[in-house]
């Protein structure tokens, strides 16, 4: 994927002098009081900022933050206490500059946050006369904000179009050179995992990696339909049996190819969902009516386990199991452990499966985390980001 680096930018003086517009994602947490109670967003923006800022740019960086009304400034929609986090992680004042889109005053060497861009009318909808005014306050503008790659907005697309350069900051970057590595041209056997709680919310996934991958693994509730589909009884356990079609689709475009998607051996069964629940590992072929599925069985995932380390490129988006609960974790756990230890490049993205990889501490085993939800999963559909066919236009 070919794109202007914002690295290259800077290395090359072209940033001097210059007026760089960042585009960030510091849509942090905040308490009722307004408080920043997880600053993770913040820290990852700051090396765009202080790249600018080492080759002589003068800075703005803008992001949205919450679900402000266009137009309606409302004091807890303000990047004021994000301005302050930041100044004291950079050891200096960033002021805050509202009502920005007719011009802003920003020297080099200087830094400024320009209010909630979620503000600005016709942010939301990409109207060109805003996009227009966008362009004309920067001389390079810079996308860092993966998290949004997947929204055609004002801000992450209008202003690409229109600003004078139009480049990728390093999390874009590296974003889009992990994806391309997986997706794009991947090593292999190149093994999926997706899991969760429906087929009919990762369907579109499913279907766009049956075309392209070696292995499909499947876990969670979605696992539960494949096993309908595959004839298997699952009791009461979470399913869609209205789509058990389509994932006789997925199996039958797999195997047309020489892949498959391996059907759980054994599963572990509770009666009812709760962390004290006494759990029972079964063969596959003997849960009863009233059994719930909560995990797969160590047979299932040893064999999973072994397919892992054989890969060359892993994609993981979901825990395959009830990783919560202390006995329905193995599953997801033997699945971290496996990945850990291939030399496969990995990818991983997705909520659940972030707070699975800091339970089993294999962050620095994984090849690269995946910081955007809704983009990530986007990209894992087949579709193309706005973000990225913008700048690879504006590359060209």
């Amino acid at each position: 994927m070919q794109f202007i680096r914002f690295s290259d930018l800077c290395a090359s003086g072209q940033a001097k002098g210059q007026r760089v517009f960042i585009r960030a994602d510091l849509n942090v947490p905040q308490d009722d009081a307004g408080n920043i109670t997880e600053d993770t967003r913040i820290r990852a923006s700051i090396p765009a900022i202080q790249m600018a800022l080492d080759a002589g740019a003068a800075v703005m960086v803008t992001s949205h933050l919450g679900r402000p009304t266009e137009g309606e400034f409302k004091p807890e929609d303000s990047l004021a206490p994000v301005a302050a986090r930041m100044g004291e992680l950079m050891g200096r004042s960033i002021p805050v500059v509202a009502n920005w889109v007719d011009g802003v005053s920003v020297e080099p060497g200087q830094l400024v946050m320009l209010e909630n861009c979620r503000l600005n009318v016709g942010e939301k909808k990409n109207k060109p006369e805003l996009a227009a005014k966008l362009g004309k306050l920067c001389d390079i503008f810079v996308h860092d904000a993966f998290g949004t790659a997947h929204r055609a907005e004002g801000s992450t697309y209008g202003i690409a179009e229109t600003a004078p350069i139009a480049c990728a900051g390093p999390l874009l970057a590296a974003e889009m050179d992990a994806i391309g590595k997986a997706l794009a041209n991947p090593k292999r056997p190149l093994i999926a995992i997706v899991a969760g709680s429906k087929v009919s919310t990762k369907l579109t996934i499913l279907q766009a990696l049956a075309k392209n991958v070696d292995g499909l693994i499947v876990g969670g509730g979605i696992a539960n339909t494949f096993m309908l589909a595959a004839g298997l009884k699952i009791g009461k356990s979470l399913a869609e049996p209205d789509l058990v079609g389509e994932a006789k689709a997925v199996i039958d475009a797999m195997q047309a190819r020489g892949a498959a998607v391996p059907i759980p051996t054994d599963v572990v069964c509770a009666k009812s969902f709760s962390p004290d629940a006494v759990a029972t590992v079964k063969a596959a072929t003997d849960v009863a009516d009233d059994d719930l599925i909560l995990d797969i069985g160590p047979q299932t995932a040893q064999l999973l386990a072994e397919q892992l380390k054989q890969a060359g490129t892993i994609v993981w988006n979901g825990p395959v199991g009830v990783f919560e609960f202390a006995a329905f974790e193995n599953g997801t756990k033997v699945i971290a452990q496996a990945i850990a230890e291939s030399s496969a490049f990995s990818i991983a993205g997705g909520g659940d499966t972030l707070a699975a990889i800091a339970k089993y501490g294999i962050e620095k085993q994984v090849g690269y985390i995946s910081t955007g939800g809704g983009a990530f999963l986007e990209v894992l559909e087949g579709k193309t980001l706005p973000a990225f066919e913008v700048l690879a236009r504006r590359a060209a």
